[in-house]
């Protein structure tokens, strides 16, 4: 029986198609989010993807293709798009798609489609992909020019003059340590950022408010997350969710050692004394 990973964000659309799947006689597994489909596709094995090309953003669905192609690459992968003239979108989704379909769809269509992909596979080579920490490592100045570019449009924080290494000098040490965090065993515990406890006590000399030091770690996440979406087609999506989350929370754990910093000099320990 033939397994079909069935996602889209709306419920009509998704239950209608997993009926009819189902009545065919696939084993269909429906989701309704970008990210129930990638652990999905990290966790199971499927023949087909059929997907929302926008959850509910327009593209968002090109993650979840990329993901099956570098996951399963023999998968026959569909695309369901309610605009076609998204050029920028589907130009990139083509790389990825076998076929690209414009809603409402006609179901015989759909389904003759499938049973003659199924029928002649075409063979496709595993696709390179590289870790998350890899990524960031060799495009940290990708990363700090983005952030910069985002602070830099920002009327609060550009209040505060700063040269340019003022302004980023602490970066590649924040970002040196998350991408440490990110080769650690799961099981591992994390050290304390010294970097970012420097790092709150020099925003606090520079003027700075808090408010301004949150914003600038919001903003370094946005980036982070802006530089991983430039690389979709070389991240390993098997680790993805769980670097996601170790991202955010090594990025939130930078926060609070620069907040405690700020508010006052941290305390002498054995870390940071050494």
């Amino acid at each position: 029986m033939s397994r079909v990973l069935l996602a889209d964000d709306d419920d009509a659309v998704r239950h209608m198609l997993r009926a009819m799947l189902e009545r065919d006689g696939f084993e269909v597994v429906a989701v309704a989010s970008v990210r129930d489909a990638l652990a999905s596709i990290a966790a199971e094995n499927f023949d087909v993807l059929i997907s929302d090309l926008h959850m509910p953003q327009a593209g968002d669905g090109f993650t979840v293709v990329s993901a099956m192609r570098h996951t399963h690459p023999q998968a026959v992968t569909l695309v369901l798009s309610g605009y076609p003239a998204l050029d920028e979108a589907l130009t990139a989704i083509r790389l990825q798609a076998d076929e690209i379909l414009v809603k409402p769809i006609e179901i015989a269509s759909l389904r003759a489609l499938i049973r003659e992909k199924l029928a002649n596979p075409v063979f496709r080579r595993q696709v390179p992909t590289e870790s998350v920490a890899s990524i960031l490592e060799h495009d940290l100045d990708a990363t700090i020019r983005d952030w910069l570019a985002l602070v830099e449009q920002d009327e609060e924080l550009i209040c505060v003059p700063l040269s340019f290494q003022d302004r980023t000098g602490h970066l590649p040490n924040l970002l040196s340590d998350l991408i440490y965090r990110l080769r650690l065993p799961p099981t591992a515990r994390a050290n304390i950022s010294i970097a970012a406890r420097q790092h709150g006590d020099l925003r606090r000399r520079q003027g700075y408010t808090a408010a301004m030091l949150v914003e600038e770690s919001r903003i370094l996440q946005v980036s982070i997350f802006n530089t991983l979406q430039n690389n979709l087609t070389k991240v390993d999506f098997s680790k993805l969710l769980l670097d996601v989350v170790t991202i955010a929370d090594e990025v939130d754990s930078q926060l609070k050692q620069a907040m405690l910093s700020y508010i006052g000099p941290a305390p002498r320990t054995a870390w940071s004394a050494a």
